[in-house]
C-alpha cells in the first residue's frame, strides 16, 4: 500500500497503465504473473466501460480496462447488422463529457456510432488491454483487495490485484440461444443476430426470424429489402410505437410529457397516437400488453418496438407473423398452433444476457439468476468492498452515463482521501533508533 501511494506524487493521474509487478522474483511459472493496479480495474471496453474510464480520468484517477475482444465496443463492431442505427435520438445516447459531431443525423448509423466511440477513446486516451478474458474475480478479505484472474493471448494468466473493481460487461455480454426440439434435423442455416450482417446472403430464401423486438423487426425489414421472404415468430404481446410522433422522437416526446403528467396518462397518449398512426396492430397478430409501454419498461425492462418500416411490410403481407415454435424438422418448422411451413434458414433475434455470475464470485451485489444488480435502479451501481456496476440499468446509454458519474465521484473521494492520509503520515516526524 505504501508503494502505491508513494507513487501518486509526480505521476500523471491520468496514466492508465501505472502498474507494478508484484511477483517478479518468485513467479512459479513464466506463463503466470501478478500485477498491482493502483486505481480501479474495469472489466469491459464497451460504451459503459469507456464512459466510467473517461469520468475517472477527468477526476485524476487512473484506471485500467480489460477487454476480452480485440477492440473497443466489440458488440457494435463485430456483432451487429449493417443497417443498424441508434433507435433513440443521439442527444440521449451521448457518452459523458463529449457530444456527437453536429453533422451526425438524429439517429446515427452503426458506423457513425463506432466512429464516435473511437474518437471518444482517443480524446480521453483510453487504452484497454485487449484479448484479456476475465475468468475469476473475488474479494480477498484478508488482503483487503480484489483478485482478478484473466487469460490473455498465448494462455498468459494474469492476476490483477486492485482496490476497486468495476463491472462493465453489460447486459449484452452473451447471446441467448433458445433450445428448440429438432435443431439437429433442420439442415438449414440457424444463426443468432450476433452473426447476421445483411439480408444479401438470404436473397430469394424463406427465412424465419425468432423474436419480435427491435432487432427482429428490423432484420425482417432488411430481409425484405434484399428480396428474401421473412416470417417472424411472435410468442408474447408487444408494444409497437412509431419512432417519431408529431415531428419529434417518441422517446423525446415521452420524456417531455413525463415532466408534466403521470406515467399512466402519458402511456394513454402514446397508445392513442400509435393507434392513429399505425392502426390496430392486434389485427396482424401483434397484441399489445395490458400494461402501457412506459409502465412495462419500468416493471420488466422490456423495451417497446420503435417501428422504422417493418409494420407496413407486415400489413402488406411481405412479412408473415407466426406463433411459437413447437419443433423443427428437415427444412420445416411446426408451430404451436399446428401450422407447418418450410424455411431455408432461421435467424434468432432472441437477445443477450449478462455473464457476470460465471466469473464474479460475489453473493451480495449481483443476482445469480440473471446477472443483474439486485438493487433496483438507480441504486444498483454500488456494492460492497469497492465493487461497482455500470451499464446494467435497462435504460441504455443514458443509464450507463448516470452510473459512470456516480462511480467516478465515489471513487474520487476514496482516492483523494487515501492520498491525503498517506501524505499526512509521511510528514510525521520519524523516530530515531
Amino acid at each position: 500500500m505504501d508503494s502505491y501511494l508513494r507513487e501518486l506524487e509526480g505521476k500523471q493521474a491520468n496514466d492508465p497503465l501505472f502498474i507494478e509487478n508484484m511477483n517478479k522474483n518468485n513467479s512459479t511459472s513464466s506463463n503466470e504473473r501478478c500485477l498491482w493496479i493502483p486505481g480501479p480495474l474495469i472489466v469491459g471496453a464497451g460504451p459503459s466501460g469507456l464512459a466510467v474510464a473517461a469520468y475517472l480520468k477527468q477526476k485524476g484517477v487512473p484506471s485500467l480496462i480489460l477487454e476480452r475482444s480485440n477492440c473497443i465496443a466489440s458488440l457494435w463492431k463485430l456483432k451487429t447488422y449493417d443497417r443498424l442505427r441508434l433507435h433513440l435520438p443521439k442527444q440521449v445516447c451521448e457518452l459523458p463529457l463529449m457530444k456527437f459531431p453536429s453533422g451526425f443525423p438524429t439517429y446515427p448509423t452503426k458506423q457513425q456510432f463506432i466512429e464516435y466511440l473511437e474518437s471518444y477513446s482517443e480524446k480521453f486516451d483510453i487504452r484497454p488491454w485487449f484479448n484479456e478474458t476475465v475468468k475469476h474475480a473475488e474479494f480477498d478479505a484478508t488482503l483487503g483487495f480484489w483478485r482478478v484472474r484473466s487469460e490473455g493471448k498465448g494462455g498468459m494468466i494474469t492476476e490483477f490485484v486492485c482496490r476497486w473493481l468495476i463491472v462493465a460487461t453489460g447486459e449484452n455480454a452473451e447471446a441467448v440461444v433458445p433450445e428448440m426440439e429438432g435443431v439437429g434435423e433442420f439442415g438449414g442455416s440457424i444463426k443468432h443476430t450476433s452473426l447476421y450482417k445483411s439480408g444479401e446472403e438470404f436473397r430469394g430464401k424463406k427465412v424465419l426470424v425468432v423474436g419480435c423486438g427491435n432487432s427482429g423487426m428490423e432484420i425482417c425489414l432488411d430481409l425484405c429489402n434484399h428480396d428474401a421472404a421473412p416470417s417472424i415468430v411472435v410468442r408474447d404481446s408487444v408494444h409497437i410505437l412509431p419512432r417519431d410522433m408529431l415531428g419529434k422522437s417518441t422517446f423525446g416526446l415521452s420524456m417531455w410529457l413525463l415532466k408534466w403528467l403521470p406515467m399512466q396518462l402519458v402511456d394513454c397518449i402514446l397508445l392513442i397516437m400509435s393507434w392513429l398512426l399505425l392502426g390496430d396492430t392486434a389485427r396482424f397478430g401483434l397484441v399489445r400488453p395490458r400494461e402501457g409501454p412506459l409502465e412495462l419498461k419500468k416493471l420488466s425492462g422490456k423495451t417497446p418496438v420503435l417501428d422504422v418500416g417493418a409494420l407496413a411490410k407486415i400489413k402488406r403481407g411481405d412479412i408473415k407473423v407466426c406463433s411459437g415454435i413447437k419443433r423443427l424438422k428437415r427444412y420445416t418448422v411446426e408451430f404451436v398452433d399446428g401450422k407447418i411451413e418450410n424455411f431455408d434458414a432461421i435467424v434468432l433475434a432472441t437477445g443477450y444476457k449478462s455473464n457476470v455470475p460465471y466469473w464474479l464470485k460475489d453473493k451480495d451485489m449481483f443476482s445469480k439468476k440473471d446477472g443483474y444488480p439486485m438493487k433496483p435502479f438507480p441504486n444498483g451501481w454500488k456494492g460492497e468492498n469497492g465493487l461497482y456496476a455500470v451499464g446494467f440499468t435497462k435504460r441504455g446509454l443514458l443509464g450507463a452515463s448516470m452510473d459512470a458519474k456516480n462511480i467516478a465521484q465515489d471513487i474520487e473521494w476514496c482516492w483523494k482521501s487515501e492520498a491525503k492520509h498517506t501524505l499526512a503520515f509521511a510528514l510525521l516526524p520519524q523516530s530515531k533508533s
